[in-house]
């Protein structure tokens, strides 16, 4: 997989004149033409005629979204993940059932046109199994189950399938919100840039927990302190690192607020600590805004600014990131173009973020002003029933 930012090589061209020369169709010299896929989680589930997963193409230079095609039958995947390597997706099926015989998660090998081809399933170990992450070498993936308030990880094999949990850790406590903080919701988890660590944010607790990995056997065990606790309501949903490794970012889902964590390194420059460092609303100063609740949480591959998706407010907060001040302050909310943007994704080369709009089933293009973060419409959006989730693969 190549996640370059560069938007056209030279040698292109005078590879698809050979191409033509010597009688090649585009596909055959696919290799010299580069393609990024996106590849969107639905809800298949009550009104939804969604069937699983389905895959287009963004257009690099307009941000036009092709037709949606299906690529893998799936129950409620609504979250994917790609391997490093291209090579391989992993998707959670969320289902309240989370024993033996669920297949809470499933691996999939990516097919030459973007299909993709399911190898093995795995059950979770808990209900409504909601996230899933793959670690920096691609070796292991990490699952977190909302209604089972856990997290699990499981060895990636040779071929792209996931093997039995290598550790899986249940979750306790509660916190202050009566209707959904009586038990613990782990809502997401991350990997650090090293893979040494993992952060799985848990809703029903308001805490961040921290876990070290053991790189050659995969054991996932408490850190020390093993969790940070989050403001008392706040609920925090998602998690996600700055592309410097220094900061991170959790959604508060409950206060339609965001946190700026900032890392801790010890001399063997693993990360040992997670401190809250800037709590800031996602709404325009005065809103009041009903149910509202954050989604998504995600840094532009710049650095300089992130985003957080509104359900309820329907926009995307733009924010500011200053990491040497460390500080972020939200500067804009920009219209999601539909209702209950639930998830996004930001493409390799930083140019555009595609919103999914569960309620109102339209998958929404947006550029990226790169001074500011600003984001425009441009025009193009797909239609498919209950979108949650936005992932990219670029691929020359």
């Amino acid at each position: 997989m190549n996640t370059t930012t560069d938007r056209f090589h030279p040698g292109s061209l005078l590879l698809l004149v050979l191409a033509g020369m010597l009688g090649f169709s585009a596909t055959t010299a696919g290799s010299a033409i580069a393609e990024t896929l996106v590849y969107i989680g639905t809800y298949t589930k009550g009104d939804s005629n969604s069937d699983g997963i389905y895959v287009c193409s963004l257009d690099e230079s307009s941000g036009e979204l092709s037709k949606p095609r299906l690529a893998a039958k799936a129950v409620n995947p609504s979250f994917v993940a790609i391997a490093p390597n291209g090579r391989y997706l992993y998707a959670v099926s969320e289902v309240p059932d989370g024993g033996e015989d669920s297949k809470g998660l499933i691996a999939f090998s990516i097919q030459p046109d973007g299909t993709l081809q399911e190898i093995n399933t795995m059950s979770t170990g808990g209900a409504a199994a909601c996230h899933v992450a793959v670690n920096p070498s691609g070796a292991l993936v990490g699952v977190a189950n909302y209604s089972g308030g856990s997290c699990a990880i499981f060895p990636v094999l040779r071929d792209g399938s996931v093997g039995n949990a290598i550790a899986f850790h249940q979750h306790h406590g509660s916190s202050v919100n009566p209707r959904r903080q009586q038990a613990p919701h782990a809502h997401s988890i991350n990997f650090n840039r090293d893979g040494t660590q993992a952060f799985v944010a848990d809703l029903g607790i308001d805490k961040i927990l921290v876990y070290d990995i053991n790189l050659r056997t995969g054991a996932m065990l408490p850190a020390s302190p093993p969790s940070l606790s989050m403001p008392a309501g706040g609920g925090p949903r998602h998690f996600c690192l700055s592309p410097s490794g220094r900061f991170a970012l959790s959604n508060l889902e409950l206060t339609s607020q965001v946190t700026l964590l900032r890392l801790g390194s010890s001399k063997r420059g693993q990360t040992n600590s997670l401190d809250l460092v800037q709590t800031i609303s996602t709404l325009p100063e005065g809103a009041t805004v009903p149910g509202n609740s954050t989604a998504e949480c995600l840094f532009h591959p710049d650095g300089k600014f992130a985003y957080v998706s509104n359900r309820g407010h329907d926009s995307i907060a733009v924010l500011q990131v200053d990491e040497s001040e460390a500080s972020i302050k939200r500067v804009a909310n920009i219209s999601s173009g539909g209702q209950t943007p639930r998830g996004f994704g930001i493409s390799p080369d930083g140019y555009f973020v595609v919103v999914a709009n569960q309620k109102t089933g339209n998958v929404v293009s947006m550029r990226v002003d790169r001074k500011d973060g600003s984001l425009t419409p441009t025009g193009s959006e797909i239609h498919l029933d209950a979108p949650v989730n936005v992932r990219f693969l670029r691929r020359d």
